[in-house]
C-alpha cells in the first residue's frame, strides 16, 4: 500500500516540514512514520516521503554546517583535549541521513584516547579531511593517518603507535 504525502494529517505534515526545514531528518521520519504506520506506511516509504520534502524545500533547508577545518580552528580544538596529541587520523563513518562522511580525530596519550576534531559531510569530504588533517599534523609535528582516502571503508585499519 502506498501512502502519499497529502493523505497524512495536516498537523503531521506541518510538523514534519518544520523538522525538515531545520535539517532534523530523524525527527521528521519519526513524526511521519508514527502517523502513517497504522495505515501501512513502511519505514522505507517514510524515508522516501521525507527525502522528497527535502527536495521540495531545496536551499530553504537550514543545513547543519560542517565543522570548521581551517588550521587555526583545528589547532585550538586540539589544544583543548586532555593529554598530548600523538597523531591525527581521518576515518570514514556513515549513516542513513548523511551517507558517507569523514571524521577527523586527534589521538592522545596520557590519557590515551581519541577526540573528534571535525566532521566533513559534503562534497569532497576525503580530500578536505586529508588536506586539513595533514596541515594540522604537520603543524603539531605528529603523523597523519587515513587508511582509505580513495573510497569509503569504515573497517579500514586504524592508526597504531
Amino acid at each position: 500500500m502506498s501512502i502519499h504525502w497529502e493523505s497524512l494529517p495536516a498537523g503531521v505534515r506541518e510538523q514534519a516540514d518544520g523538522y525538515v526545514l531545520q535539517d532534523r531528518y530523524m525527527y521528521a521520519v519519526r513524526a511521519v512514520w508514527e502517523a502513517g504506520r497504522a495505515s501501512g506506511l513502511g519505514l522505507k516509504e517514510t524515508q522516501d516521503l521525507v527525502g522528497a520534502r527535502y527536495e521540495h524545500f531545496g536551499d530553504r533547508v537550514a543545513r547543519t554546517p560542517d565543522s570548521p577545518v581551517d588550521l587555526d580552528s583545528l589547532t585550538a580544538r586540539a589544544a583543548g583535549f586532555p593529554g598530548r596529541v600523538v597523531a591525527i587520523e581521518a576515518v570514514w563513518d556513515g549513516d542513513t541521513v548523511h551517507d558517507w562522511f569523514v571524521v577527523l580525530l586527534a589521538v592522545t596519550d596520557a590519557p590515551a584516547g581519541e577526540h573528534q576534531l571535525a566532521t566533513v559531510y559534503r562534497g569532497t569530504a576525503a580530500a578536505v579531511a586529508t588536506r586539513s588533517g595533514t596541515a594540522l599534523a604537520d603543524h603539531l609535528g605528529v603523523p597523519f593517518h587515513f587508511a582509505s582516502p580513495d573510497h569509503p571503508d569504515d573497517t579500514a585499519p586504524r592508526w597504531r603507535p
